[in-house]
């Protein structure tokens, strides 16, 4: 019997990627990829599948994460987290570092362990299976020799302990489709008589897809199902509201029930995807040893009845409980009362240095000599030298409703180059900033990038034009504090500043579907902040703050 509670999608929205699931008890515990933000890799946890709170973050300075603030869409990318025998692991890919890691934790709060590095496993989404006789293996995607290095999925045994592979790399699979575009995010699991591993293929957009296959041994040749893919959205049309579903990790409940967990993207106002991708959850059933996955529709729903074998959090109450001490979706507003920055708040690229800091209930950016723009260039993926003086001086955290009002309070006179204000990005050099400049001016400034070729390829290159929509001279208005603003109706995107938060004067508008281009296919999701900048060259060093009394985020029906 079911409750009549819901589970509503996305179960966590916003820029959360690439889910990973896995349980211990009457506790279920997830993790998504962070890319270029830090820390990295959210942790959240629920006891009933629709509420989640975030407990920690795997990747911090104090397990030696780096990650440099490049084109937004590098660095940590689909990690997978398991369960076994007291301890809890993360088996991921830095592209900012070394490459692929393990680190572990008895408990998922934290704190994690230094990450252990596997170095001859150069690809990503490389995942972690513990079979029922305590052999470890690492199923990962590769280039196939034998068939002019097509995409296969490979097996390997694993040593823990010592932290070496056992034996030779076995392919155990190719796709679904005949030579599928990008088979990628494998995962296996022991279910009755067979071995399962399930997969992503067709690209991380709109061709998104998860495909199954079995086998009678774990490094058996797996026979695809012929129903495959097992969950799509590419048969919906690019009108359909969720797009991009794959990328999905099974879960059982302890009552023995079964859930998908996946990526999926909600479109605004045509086929973009300003909130990146999410985390959707559907139910899963068994039929001849075969998984169905949202049994009736096919399709992720926006709504599922809950499970009654759960522990189920209520609504009302766990909702309140989760926007007061998590603040990472929903309403949030900060006054910077507490000596540490909460979990909603990210960094682009490791904080290195002192140029953040709260005091007094303000929080402080010290204006960095690095601009918010610069040159784009392709990713050289595996770089190990760990930069510390590229910092960008900004926070910010995740839109996670499409239509949104952001309000902050700044203080700040700015000097020579200097700006510090609001910004809105998706990703590198697509973004809108409204700020102050000297010598007592609010400007509001377009930056939108025409790429070419694709980002991890020497022939990469893009063309970033900044423009200045409107421009204001604030003398005698507001000299020092000044309240700024930003009210998103899906694309619509109204500018506002002023000196009382009710009575606010209009900047311009302008169309968020610039800063959020279809081709640029959701990959990334918005984020939205504060920010400080001298605007130098490399080197220049001043003690020149920018301060902010509050920040506030409102989701808008």
């Amino acid at each position: 019997m079911l409750h009549d509670h819901l589970i509503s999608n996305p179960i966590i929205p916003g820029f959360y990627p690439d889910p990973s699931i896995c349980r211990k008890g009457d506790d279920f515990y997830l993790a998504c990829s962070s890319f270029e933000l830090y820390p990295g890799i959210p942790v959240f946890h629920s006891r009933d599948l629709a509420h989640w709170k975030q407990i920690s973050y795997a990747m911090t300075k104090e397990n030696g994460f780096h990650v440099f603030a490049d084109k937004f869409n590098g660095g940590i990318m689909a990690p997978t987290i398991r369960y076994h025998k007291g301890l809890f692991y993360i088996i991921c890919c830095n592209f900012c570092d070394k490459g692929t890691f393990i680190v572990t934790a008895e408990d998922p709060a934290g704190p994690w362990s230094m990450p252990r590095w596997i170095t001859d496993i150069p690809d990503l989404d490389c995942s972690l299976f513990f079979d029922e006789d305590d052999r470890t293996y690492l199923v990962f995607p590769g280039n196939d020799e034998t068939q002019d290095n097509h995409r296969a999925i490979f097996l390997i045994q694993y040593d823990l302990e010592r932290g070496c592979r056992i034996g030779e790399k076995k392919k155990i699979w190719d796709s679904a489709l005949r030579r599928a575009n990008s088979p990628e995010a494998p995962h296996i699991y022991r279910i009755g008589d067979y071995y399962y591993l399930m997969i992503a293929e067709g690209g991380t957009e709109h061709f998104h897809s998860v495909s199954i296959a079995r086998s009678r041994t774990v490094d058996g040749f797996y026979h695809g199902y012929e129903a495959n893919p097992v969950m799509t959205h590419r048969h919906m049309g690019f009108s359909y509201p969720i797009d991009n579903i794959g990328h999905a990790d099974l879960i059982e409940t302890p009552d023995g029930h079964w859930y998908a967990v996946m990526l999926g993207s909600r479109i605004v106002e045509g086929q973009h995807k300003n909130l990146g991708r999410e985390t959707y959850l559907c139910p899963v059933v068994w039929e001849r040893d075969w998984p169905v996955f949202s049994p009736g529709s096919g399709k992720i729903e926006w709504d599922y009845p809950a499970d009654s074998s759960l522990v189920w959090e209520d609504g009302r109450q766990t909702g309140v409980c989760v926007l007061a001490e998590n603040r990472s979706f929903g309403t949030m507003l900060d006054h910077f009362d507490l000596d540490r920055l909460n979990f909603h708040w990210n960094f682009w690229g490791t904080p290195y240095g002192d140029f953040f800091r709260i005091r007094n209930s303000r929080l402080f950016l010290k204006c960095l000599a690095r601009p918010l723009v610069r040159q784009l260039k392709f990713i050289s993926f595996g770089e190990t030298e760990k930069v510390t003086d590229d910092c960008l001086s900004l926070i910010a955290r995740r839109q996670t409703d499409i239509s949104f009002e952001v309000t902050a309070e700044m203080t700040f006179t700015p000097w020579q180059q200097e700006t510090a204000g609001l910004v809105i990005m998706q990703a590198a050099n697509h973004m809108y900033r409204l700020e102050k400049i000297a010598p007592n001016k609010l400007r509001l400034v377009q930056v939108t990038t025409r790429q070419h070729s694709l980002v991890f390829l020497p022939d990469y290159s893009a063309q970033t034009e900044e423009v200045v929509l409107a421009e204001t001279d604030l003398s005698g208005q507001l000299e020092e504090s000044c309240i700024l603003r930003l009210r998103a109706e899906k694309q619509r995107y109204l500018f506002l500043a002023g000196k009382d938060p009710e009575h606010l004067i209009k900047i311009a508008e302008a169309d968020g579907a610039l800063i959020n281009p279809e081709e640029m296919g959701g990959m990334t999701g918005t984020m939205i902040g504060l920010f400080a900048s001298a605007n130098q060259e490399k080197g220049y060093v001043t003690d020149h703050e920018a301060s902010f009394d509050y920040f506030c985020y409102q989701p808008i029906d």
